[in-house]
C-alpha cells in the first residue's frame, strides 16, 4: 500500500490496527462481545409494557427456529395476555402453543367467556353514557366518552375502532392539552397497526401546539417520528429524530419503544447515513444521546470503532448483533440495507486517504476474500462512490485523484466571477439610491 512519502509509515501502521495484522489487531479481535449470546427473552420483554410487549414476544416466537426459546416467548405472551382483556389474541396464542406447554397453558374457555361478558356490559354502559352526553351537548363529557371508547377497543385488540374513536375526540377538544392527548393516542394505535403515515401526520399536528408540550411528550414525539422515518426507509431523518430524543424519555414510552431501542436504531441509522463530521458532532459528542448509548455498550463501541477506523472490530460487533436485531419488530426489515450501507461506507472511508491499496491486506481487514472484496469494490466504482481502478493481476486498487491544480484554478475563477457580480450589484444599488430611483407604495385613497 502506497501513499505520499511523508505519510506512508503512519498509514501502514493504521492499516495493521484496522485488522490487517499485528498484535494490536489480535487483541481487539479477542475483546468480549456480549451480544453474541442468545437473546435473553425475559430481560428483553421486561423493557416493554402493554400490547407492544405481547406483539414483540409473538414476533420472536414466529421468527425463532429454536423450539425452547420459541416456547418461552409464547409462555410469556400467554401470561401477559391473561393480565388484560384481549380474548382474540389469547385464542391465537393458545393455537400457536398447540398444547406444547402442558395443561396450564391451554385454552381457558371460562376466562374468555367471563372477559367477553364483562366487555359486553362495559360497552353497553359506555354507549349509554355517551348518548346521554351527546343529548346534553357537553363537549368535555363527549370527548371523554369517545376517549373511553377508544381505550375500551384498544384493550380488546380492535385497533381500527380504537383509532376512529380517538380521532373523533378532535371535534370536542377545547384546549391544547386535549389535542396533544388525542394525537398521542392516535400515534400509539397507528404504530400498533403499522400505519406510519398516520404517525407522521399526528406528530406534526402535536408539534403545532408547542405551548402544551412538556419534555417527556417532546421525547415521545421524536421517537414516534423516528419510527415513522425508519419504516419509510428515510434513515438519515430517522437518525436525526432519535438523536434529538431527550433523556427525559426514561421509561415513559415503554408501551412503544425502550431506551435501548433509541440507541440501537439511532446509532445504526447514523452510521449508515452520516459522514465523519456528523458522526463526531451529532453522535459521539452528543451528551444526551450518550446516555442512551451507555445502555447498549456494543452499539457505542461499534460507533467508536467505525469512527476510529477499526473496521475489523466494528464489523465483528455488527456480525454479533445481527441475529438479535433480526428479531426486532421494527428493525428486522431494515437490517440488511443498513448493514450494506455501513459496510460500503467503511470500504469508501478505508480507501480514501491512499494512492494505492493492497487488496490482500484490505481483505484481511474486512474479514473477507479478495475475490469477494473485488466484487464489492467494482460495484462501488461503477456507482461512482469510489474514484479508483483495480489491477486484478497484482491485486492492487489505484485511486484516481482529481487534478488539484486545475480544480484550484477553477475555484479561483469562480470566486472572481462571484466578486465581480457582487460589486456590480452594489454599484447598481448605490446609484439607484443616489438618484432616488426607488418605488414607493401608492397610498390608498
Amino acid at each position: 500500500m502506497d501513499a505520499d512519502d511523508e505519510t506512508s509509515g503512519p498509514m501502514i501502521d493504521e492499516i495493521y490496527a484496522n485488522g490487517g495484522g499485528g498484535d494490536d489487531g489480535e487483541k481487539r479481535s479477542r475483546r468480549a462481545i456480549m451480544s453474541g449470546d442468545q437473546l435473553d427473552i425475559e430481560a428483553y420483554a421486561a423493557l416493554y409494557s402493554g400490547r407492544t410487549k405481547i406483539m414483540r414476544l409473538l414476533f420472536i416466537a414466529d421468527k425463532m427456529s429454536n423450539a425452547p426459546t420459541q416456547l418461552e416467548a409464547l409462555r410469556m405472551a400467554y401470561d401477559e395476555i391473561k393480565k388484560g382483556e384481549n380474548t382474540q389474541l389469547f385464542r391465537e396464542v393458545v393455537q400457536k402453543i398447540d398444547g406444547r406447554l402442558g395443561p396450564n397453558y391451554g385454552m381457558d374457555a371460562a376466562w374468555c367467556d367471563a372477559v367477553d361478558r364483562r366487555a359486553e356490559q362495559k360497552k353497553e354502559k359506555l354507549e349509554n353514557e355517551l348518548n346521554a352526553y351527546r343529548t346534553n351537548l357537553i363537549k368535555e363529557s363527549i370527548r371523554m366518552g369517545y376517549n373511553d371508547f377508544g381505550d375500551f377497543y384498544y384493550a380488546h385488540g380492535q385497533l381500527g375502532e380504537a383509532f376512529k374513536n380517538y380521532v373523533r375526540t378532535r371535534d370536542y377538544c377545547t384546549t391544547s392539552k386535549h389535542i396533544i392527548h388525542m394525537c398521542m393516542s392516535a400515534i400509539l394505535v397507528s404504530i400498533e397497526m403499522g400505519q406510519f403515515p398516520h404517525v407522521t401526520s399526528y406528530v406534526s399536528k402535536a408539534e403545532q401546539a408547542p405551548e402544551a408540550l412538556d419534555a417527556i411528550t417532546v421525547a415521545k414525539l421524536r421517537c414516534a417520528a423516528g419510527l415513522a422515518n425508519l419504516e419509510a426507509k428515510k434513515y438519515k431523518l430517522a437518525a436525526r429524530k432519535f438523536l434529538e430524543t431527550g433523556p427525559e424519555l426514561g421509561l415513559h414510552y415503554n408501551e412503544v419503544i425502550a431506551q435501548q431501542d433509541v440507541a440501537t436504531y439511532g446509532g445504526l441509522c447514523a452510521l449508515a447515513t452520516f459522514d465523519r463530521a456528523e458522526l463526531k458532532s451529532k453522535v459521539i459528542d452528543n451528551s444526551n444521546f450518550r446516555n442512551f448509548l451507555e445502555l447498549v455498550p456494543e452499539v457505542r463501541e461499534l460507533i467508536n470503532d467505525f469512527y476510529s477506523s477499526h473496521y475489523a472490530s466494528c464489523l465483528e460487533y455488527l456480525g454479533n448483533l445481527k441475529a438479535n436485531l433480526l428479531l426486532d419488530i421494527h428493525l428486522h426489515d431494515h437490517v440488511e440495507t443498513l448493514y450494506d450501507q455501513i459496510r460500503h461506507k467503511a470500504l469508501i472511508q478505508y480507501t480514501h486517504p491512499f494512492v494505492s491499496v493492497d487488496l490482500n491486506m484490505m481483505a484481511n481487514a474486512f474479514k473477507t476474500t479478495v475475490a469477494g472484496l473485488e466484487k464489492e469494490l467494482e460495484a462501488l466504482i461503477t456507482d461512482n462512490q469510489i474514484q479508483a481502478r483495480i489491477d486484478s493481476h497484482n491485486k492492487i486498487l489505484y485511486a484516481r485523484h482529481a487534478d488539484q491544480r486545475n480544480a484550484t484554478f477553477q475555484r479561483v475563477l469562480e470566486t472572481g466571477r462571484e466578486f465581480d457580480r457582487d460589486v456590480r450589484s452594489m454599484l447598481l444599488r448605490s446609484n439607484l439610491i443616489k438618484h432616488d430611483f426607488n418605488l414607493r407604495a401608492l397610498r390608498k385613497l
